[in-house]
């Protein structure tokens, strides 16, 4: 026989993972209905996706679209672990909706972990349309699909930081400014529809030391060469992510 000490109330916090899941949860549907971050996390890479592969613009060995798909598929992470997350996060500050969720008991490492898993799952949709836009193009992937998977959640983890890390600072308008600076500066110098080798010398070493071109340069070397764990992408994804994460950590302010 049921006792009514049975359902007596709980008292204390949720389990760290439920909570992070149910705020990344809440964090994926946001993004998804918003226009604005759809547009630049699904559209605006199609878009570049058909043009440059299509248009003349670029002279690469190979086709066009094995060169193209990789660099996509990098910006699409960026645009929605970088400048996505960071505008949007920036604005809840400035509205008082992280200042809530600092008074629940979701810690400030859980938030970012939740806004970290909600980006992965809105990544897993763009990987497919991008993917199956490039397949009827006549992309020819290659490579070993645990390689991208990886180098997608580095990647993530790196541009999630530096989002975070932004709008846990600045103000909205700001760090409004800032994100979308940051992705036309990375867009045109990262590698992405534009190989790096066309830059001067001197500088190739800088910009293959930022995150963009090594996301980029690491799945360009597993889906259109074939080849297998791209270390130096992945070290240098992986120095990006301690650094940005562990900053974003120490400073970002819930209001």
């Amino acid at each position: 026989m049921t006792s009514t000490l049975d359902f007596a109330p709980r008292p204390g916090a949720a389990p760290l993972p439920r909570m992070v899941l149910a705020q990344a949860g809440a964090e994926m549907r946001a993004m998804l209905r918003n226009g604005e971050q759809l547009l630049l996390t699904l559209i605006i890479p199609v878009l570049l996706l058909v043009g440059f592969s299509r248009a003349p613009l670029i002279s690469v060995d190979g086709t066009r679209v094995d060169f193209v798909t990789p660099g996509v598929l990098a910006l699409a992470v960026m645009s929605t672990a970088f400048t996505g997350q960071a505008i949007a996060t920036g604005f809840e500050r400035r509205y008082g909706v992280l200042k809530r969720l600092g008074a629940t008991p979701l810690s400030r490492p859980g938030l970012m972990f939740a806004k970290t898993t909600a980006v992965l799952g809105v990544e897993v949709i763009q990987v497919a349309v991008i993917t199956v836009v490039a397949l009827l193009m006549g992309w020819s992937p290659h490579g070993d699909p645990l390689w991208i998977a990886l180098l997608i959640v580095l990647g993530t983890a790196a541009f999630s930081g530096l989002g975070l890390l932004i709008a846990g600072t600045l103000r909205a308008e700001a760090t409004l400014a800032a994100a979308n600076l940051v992705y036309l500066v990375l867009l045109g110098l990262g590698g992405v529809v534009f190989p790096v080798a066309s830059f001067p010398e001197g500088v190739r070493p800088i910009l293959e030391l930022l995150p963009i071109t090594a996301l980029t340069n690491g799945m360009r070397s597993v889906l259109a060469s074939g080849g297998g764990c791209p270390t130096g992408p992945v070290l240098v994804l992986l120095v990006w992510a301690v650094v940005t994460l562990g900053l974003a950590g120490r400073t970002f302010r819930w209001e």
